[in-house]
């Protein structure tokens, strides 16, 4: 015993210098993959305000700084237009999503009906399955209706809900004791009001994870709308304008790697705020 508290003692007077490098060493496995997954980033900061002759050579530190760069971005390719896109296909699919899979999601979780099973491993099979494989019928659906080439294709099928979401909605919904669904019903509410007044208010953790989940997705979408905007660069997300800036601009690695902050820098704005509440839903609903 008087052994343990010596050696607590002795850990606790230690000089700056040895808990910095005892912090370090704990904490090694963590600084390592932060680094990895931060340089990579850094790089195209850094490269998005350098000169275009400077851009092509194996300096890392910018000689000048040109944070003009993303002025002249916006010049050369509707960008403005691209991001108001990428802002109306992921915010509309975000809450079409929130508005039918919350439901849905509750009804597989809390309440009896013949089928729910039936149901819940039609989810798991609408994850499983690639939308690759369906991207021919349903191109040839959204073709004679008229809708080819406008964003309602990319954002009509998340008003009739996402497999994931309600897949994590549902686990989330499971961890919800069944005592508060009980005295509800106790108190005479309907089934909806104990979704919309009851459970809606515990589950806001999970809810902002399913929401960021397709925020992040939709903005990150690249198959969707290169397959059903096609060459109207009106309805082109930012993903499809990057690329389009890309291949236009070649050897112009400043202005690209410009244009790619541009198109990253809201998502990672968004999870820094987000992230302590993304992190827990993450955690409550069990899926690590």
């Amino acid at each position: 015993m008087t052994t343990t508290l010596t050696t607590q003692r002795t850990s606790t007077r230690r000089p700056g210098g040895q808990r910095f490098l005892h912090w370090v060493a704990v904490h090694s496995l963590g600084i390592a993959l932060g680094l990895m997954f931060a340089l990579p980033v850094l790089f195209v900061l850094l490269t998005a305000v350098m000169t275009d002759q400077q851009a092509l050579t194996a300096d890392l530190w910018p000689r000048e700084w040109r944070f003009d760069n993303f002025a002249t971005v916006f010049e050369a390719a509707p960008m403005l237009d691209f991001f108001v896109n990428s802002v109306l296909y992921s915010v509309a699919a975000t809450v079409g999503m929130l508005i039918s899979s919350i439901p849905a999601a509750y009804a597989l979780a809390r309440l009896r009906w013949r089928g729910s099973n039936v149901g819940f491993m039609l989810v798991i099979a609408a994850m499983m399955l690639p939308p690759q494989v369906v991207a021919v019928p349903l191109y040839s659906m959204w073709a004679d209706l008229g809708l080819t080439g406008t964003l309602w294709p990319l954002i009509v099928p998340y008003l009739v809900g996402d497999a994931f979401s309600i897949f994590l909605l549902r686990q989330f919904f499971l961890t919800i004791p069944q005592d508060y669904l009980d005295a509800a019903r106790v108190d005479g509410c309907s089934e909806f009001r104990i979704l919309y007044q009851v459970l809606l208010p515990m589950i806001r953790p999970g809810i902002a994870a399913a929401a960021l989940f397709t925020f992040l997705y939709t903005w990150n979408d690249y198959f969707g709308p290169l397959l059903y905007t096609g060459t109207n660069e009106e309805s082109w997300t930012l993903s499809l304008g990057l690329s389009m800036f890309r291949n236009t601009h070649k050897v112009d690695w400043n202005l690209t790697m410009a244009a790619t902050v541009l198109t990253i820098l809201p998502v990672i704005v968004l999870f820094v705020f987000a992230q302590k509440t993304f992190i827990r839903g993450i955690t409550f609903t069990g899926v690590k």
